[in-house]
């Protein structure tokens, strides 16, 4: 368990982690949590594994009377799916419009970059638990009644324990 609401309710740790990285990246790129998380399902499946939204760059306003204007979306694309991806934009745009609600997008920019996430390194190999540190962390996650989560907090305690000197 992640935490608990004002009314004792758990929270999951995905919805603790968007509040606070939600105005983060509000801040540093205009852009939601949710429309990264939710890319795969505005872009589809064809273009989601190439194409990743960077930041929405607003127009800068002069004077506070100024008519609101459409920001651009930066989206990152890997080569080949920029022409796919500049044959979609009109839906692209409205999709992304769509999903936040309101006419936020008037174009987007295309930036040629890598999108796949780098290889994972393989982890360091772990030392063995002392009988000891299986034992604590056996009673830590005994009222535990989700096998599932068990198995990956007793998977976390040990990557943990095992770090330790």
């Amino acid at each position: 368990m992640a935490g608990n609401d004002q009314r004792g309710n758990p929270v999951a740790v995905s919805d603790l982690a968007t509040g606070i990285l939600d105005p983060v990246m509000r801040k540093r790129a205009g852009i939601s949590v949710e429309l990264v998380q939710c890319w795969s399902e505005i872009v589809g499946e064809r273009l989601a594994g190439s194409t990743r939204p960077e930041k929405l760059a607003w127009p800068r306003r002069r004077h506070e009377d100024d008519p609101f204007e459409p920001a651009a979306l930066v989206i990152a694309c890997e080569g080949a799916a920029a022409l796919r991806l500049q044959h979609e934009t009109a839906e692209i745009i409205s999709r992304v419009n769509a999903f936040l609600g309101f006419v936020a997008v008037g174009r987007i920019k295309i930036v040629q970059k890598p999108v796949a996430a780098p290889p994972r390194r393989k982890p360091p190999a772990q030392r063995p638990l002392t009988g000891g540190e299986q034992e604590r962390l056996a009673r830590l996650i005994e009222r535990i009644d989700d096998e599932k989560l068990r198995d990956s907090l007793r998977k976390l305690g040990t990557s943990i324990l095992s770090e330790r000197k």
